[in-house]
């Protein structure tokens, strides 16, 4: 082998040295430009652990032995803030007699995003809307049921369309 930097043979084992961020494979006299690296540990394997391991090959004939979780549940209803959420917020808050600082003092949030989720130009997220929620006593979630495809395949003679599952929102 030879050395990474000056080209000449390496006698015996090449040292791994880090010179300027980059680990090479160089001569001692070479080893002096950089520090020298310890070498990684080799893995221990044993006849019991190997069928442990899990597979991380991108073989996509195989199928992979760990389980995938769906992104989504058709089975448990999905949550989300209603459309008139803005005007909402406001007249609770403002039947409460609090001003929007205090609400942001209330639910530990900046009076600037109070002022944008009234006005519309921010919608909370579901962790911020339960605290408004909560400080309000007001409903701002609310669940979705997933339309069940199979209802649709077998009342109608033809298939669904996508006008037929979608559930359309009027503002």
């Amino acid at each position: 082998m030879r050395c990474e930097i000056c080209g000449k043979q390496i006698e015996g084992k090449p040292l791994r040295t880090k010179i300027d961020s980059s680990v090479m494979e160089v001569c001692e006299d070479c080893s002096k430009f950089g520090r020298i690296q310890k070498e990684p540990p080799k893995p221990k394997f044993s006849s019991s652990n190997l069928g442990n391991k899990p597979n991380r090959s991108n073989n996509s004939n195989k199928p992979s032995s760990r389980k995938q979780r769906p992104m989504y549940s058709l089975d448990e209803p999905s949550e989300e803030i209603i459309e008139d959420y803005s005007s909402v917020i406001r007249q609770a808050r403002e039947s409460k007699g609090l001003s929007r600082e205090n609400l942001g003092e209330k639910i530990y949030e900046k009076v600037s995003v109070i002022n944008r989720i009234e006005s519309g130009k921010m919608a909370p997220d579901l962790k911020l809307a339960k605290k408004i929620e909560k400080a309000l006593n007001i409903e701002l979630i609310e669940k979705i049921n997933d339309l069940d495809i199979e209802s649709f395949k077998r009342n109608s003679s033809k298939e669904p369309t996508l006008g037929d599952i979608v559930k359309i929102k009027k503002r």
